[in-house]
């Protein structure tokens, strides 16, 4: 197995822009979580984050995209576990083990995120800007998976298969989150983990398994 690549560090100032996007997105996903994102504007969005709108707009386009990094911080994480797969795990029992990871929460603040992203979800059918945001971050969760199945599937694993795992994985994930957020809060739902685990075995199920890397 290849060595994994060294990342280069990540600076301070960086590491600042990133946690101002994310503390924005916070902001923004609870307030259309509440009110729904049409009654919702950017200097809205702004005042929550404690920032001025033309702070707001360095950042972000538009008030709806100022959501996607609190969506993608969790994929991000979720890719990142699946990377870490031990050598010789089938593709499969990898994608099962990182989802059920990434879809249990962890302590009270992990609990609140994944609450938040439900419930900004609940927001997002029927808005197009908030459509656009979630198809894009899907879209590009894919192409995600795909470099890193392929890392994982090794080589000589056909580029259809690695594809495949990465459509399945992501369908997976996406259908767990979306059937959670729109189910009621009664606690008889199916939990995300389980929904993405069964997803995974029904798509995975005529998946060739390539030798162990």
């Amino acid at each position: 197995m290849a060595a994994p690549k060294a990342q280069a560090p990540v600076s301070l100032t960086e590491r600042r822009k990133a946690q101002t996007q994310l503390d924005i997105a916070h902001s923004a996903a609870r307030l259309f979580a509440e009110h729904g994102a049409a009654a919702v504007t950017a200097e809205d969005v702004a005042n929550a984050a404690g920032i001025g709108l033309r702070t707001f707009y360095r950042y972000f386009r538009t008030k709806e995209d100022a959501v996607a990094p609190l969506l993608t911080a969790g994929i991000d994480d979720w890719i990142a576990d699946l990377a870490a797969t031990e050598p010789g795990v089938p593709v499969a029992e990898a994608l099962e083990n990182s989802a059920r990871r990434a879809l249990v929460a962890s302590g009270p603040d992990g609990y609140r995120a994944l609450e938040l992203g439900r419930d900004l979800l609940r927001a997002v059918p029927g808005d197009p800007g908030l459509e656009s945001v979630w198809f894009r971050v899907v879209n590009d969760t894919e192409e995600k998976l795909v470099a890193t199945l392929g890392d994982l599937m090794g080589p000589a694993a056909d580029p259809v298969d690695v594809r495949l795992a990465a459509v399945a994985g992501n369908t997976a994930m996406r259908l767990a989150i979306q059937t959670w957020a729109g189910s009621d809060d009664d606690g008889t739902a199916p939990q995300p983990a389980d929904i993405a685990v069964r997803c995974i075995r029904t798509l995975t199920a005529g998946l060739v398994s390539p030798e162990p890397r």
